[in-house]
């Protein structure tokens, strides 16, 4: 008579946890299993298709910077301030990427996988040429190529847009987040969209110093000494900021508004990297050719 197994609760834990690892992709059939605190390095790896697991506050990411998509698989680690460690560690992921604004996590995250930083945004640099770096760096670790591509095609596609601006009417322009009826800040030359404007032939009308690449809060009368300048306006906004602002007497009687020199775009990541600054240049090449039809 045979003899009959006995199993164990060990031997059925085992077997489930061969069972689930069957079921589970091997990493290099997706690709290593990446992590991000930041959210311009999130946007980065979703745009090259890398195999992101785990990000902090994907709801608000998903209002604010809008594309690109976040797949529903990827776990939530809370706050970017305050991430949840214990959810890094389930999400098991072979490779963290950070950024000089959460450098105090790296000694904790590195317990859990290898950490790299790759910097945005640093005094004194061009967002944009770091934001290049940094998707090529990561493209070649991830063995990435749509990473090069997503550069290569950025630059080509702004030369364009610098061909269609030169027609335009030469006028600066005024990249703004509102933060209330009263104030908004702006988008200095070291901002992401400051960077896009120089690369499309455009000029920041904004010439004052900022703190990390925006100046805020300024008051809404200070759009007066800006006459000349087209305003853009940048969500996400509070909802009843904007329809506050708009029945105001003074909103009115600024020659932009007068004069229909005001763009609204589409809700973009304001600290983001190349993605953020293709959906801003996409919307401003989208806007302006609106008003040359017009």
């Amino acid at each position: 008579m045979p003899r009959v197994p006995q199993f164990t609760r060990r031997t059925m834990l085992s077997a489930a946890a061969v069972l689930a690892a069957a079921r589970v992709p091997r990493a290099q059939d997706v690709g290593s299993r990446v992590a991000t605190l930041d959210w311009a390095l999130l946007e980065t790896l979703l745009a090259i298709g890398a195999n992101v697991v785990a990000a902090t506050e994907l709801h608000q990411f998903r209002q604010v910077a809008i594309k690109p998509d976040v797949p529903d698989g990827v776990a939530d680690l809370g706050l970017r301030g305050t991430p949840n460690f214990e959810v890094l560690r389930f999400a098991r992921p072979d490779l963290i990427l950070n950024s000089n604004f959460y450098a105090w996590a790296d000694p904790l995250m590195s317990r859990i996988a290898s950490v790299e930083s790759h910097p945005i945004y640093k005094p004194g640099e061009s967002p944009y040429l770091l934001a290049e770096q940094a998707t090529l760096a990561i493209g070649e670790r991830l063995r990435r190529p749509a990473a090069r591509r997503m550069v290569e095609e950025l630059a080509a596609r702004l030369d364009r847009y610098k061909n269609l601006f030169a027609r335009g009417d030469g006028r600066p322009v005024l990249p703004i987040n509102l933060g209330d009826a009263r104030h908004y800040r702006v988008f200095g030359s070291d901002s992401m969209f400051g960077e896009v404007l120089k690369r499309v032939g455009l000029a920041n009308a904004w010439t004052g110093a900022t703190s990390y690449s925006a100046m805020a809060p300024m008051g809404i009368e200070t759009l007066a000494s800006m006459p000349d300048a087209w305003i853009v306006l940048i969500p996400p906004h509070p909802e009843d900021a904007f329809e506050a602002l708009a029945e105001s007497a003074f909103w009115k009687a600024l020659p932009a508004v007068r004069e229909n020199r005001v763009l609204t775009v589409g809700s973009i990541n304001p600290y983001g990297a190349l993605p953020a600054a293709s959906r801003f240049a996409d919307f401003l090449a989208e806007g302006f050719s609106h008003v040359r039809n017009g």
